[in-house]
């Protein structure tokens, strides 16, 4: 507890020295500052779209549904129930829309394949966790140079959407038994864990890991993590852990 509340008062001394300056910092413990374990959200975070509010446009109900996520994404509604509307929004969409959806609008976010390919250069596990989609999680898991996925599961029939979403739902709790369970396959604490994400369902992994970070991220979720990225890139997280530029991915972003 005392070195909990002399880290808080280190952080906001900090940024009482820097005011409104555009500079990312993290305050943490020397020990174990270099994660093992790496549980990251896709949507906003990995890459730089909400998917399902893209598949949305291709519905044409884009409004209506990017409205549903914001509230979900401030947690002022409930994400599984939300979830459910938005892909019932879906039902007859084509499956081609999925792919096309992928191909002309899902860009990594800079720095991501550095991150993650550099986290596990130097032995760490990644892992991909979302509420959003299998069909996009394989795909962006592969080009990121993530170990593994977990994500929901869109049901198609007869080469359309039907509305419904598997069961059962990924959110919010399902994220933090992943990180736990994930960390408890490697055989460590979760003190030697980092886990970054935007909205309220990231909330509970972000603040159980050793590093929560939150990136953009919705007000709920940078008031509670233990460091934020506002203005710079993913390769902040590595700048957090003590990596030296020259001790990056080569082959990153």
């Amino acid at each position: 507890m005392v070195e909990a509340d002399a880290l808080s008062d280190l952080h906001l001394a900090v940024k009482a020295v820097l005011g409104e300056a555009p500079v990312d910092f993290c305050v943490q413990p020397a020990l174990h500052r270099r994660k093992r374990l790496l549980i990251a959200d896709m949507d906003s975070t990995i890459i730089g779209c909400e998917c399902l509010d893209e598949l949305a446009d291709f519905a044409g109900v884009k409004a209506e549904v990017s409205a549903i996520t914001e509230r979900a994404m401030r947690g002022e509604i409930g994400f599984e129930g939300a979830l459910r509307e938005r892909v019932g929004m879906l039902r007859g969409l084509p499956i081609g829309a999925l792919e096309q959806c992928y191909a002309e609008r899902v860009r990594l976010n800079p720095g991501a394949r550095t991150l993650v390919m550099t986290m596990a250069l130097h032995g760490a596990r990644c892992a991909l966790v979302s509420g959003g989609f299998s069909f996009f999680t394989s795909r962006v898991a592969a080009k990121a140079g993530f170990h593994t996925d977990r994500a929901n599961t869109l049901i198609e029939a007869d080469g359309v959407l039907t509305g419904v979403v598997g069961d059962p739902i990924l959110g919010r709790e399902a994220k933090l038994a992943a990180l736990c369970e994930d960390a408890a396959a490697l055989g460590i604490d979760l003190t030697e864990t980092l886990a970054i994400g935007d909205g309220a369902n990231d909330l509970a992994m972000i603040k159980a890991a050793g590093l929560g970070v939150a990136y953009r991220a919705k007000p709920l979720v940078a008031a509670e993590a233990d460091a934020r990225i506002d203005h710079t890139d993913l390769t902040s997280l590595l700048y957090f852990q003590g990596y030296r530029a020259d001790q990056f991915a080569k082959d990153g972003d």
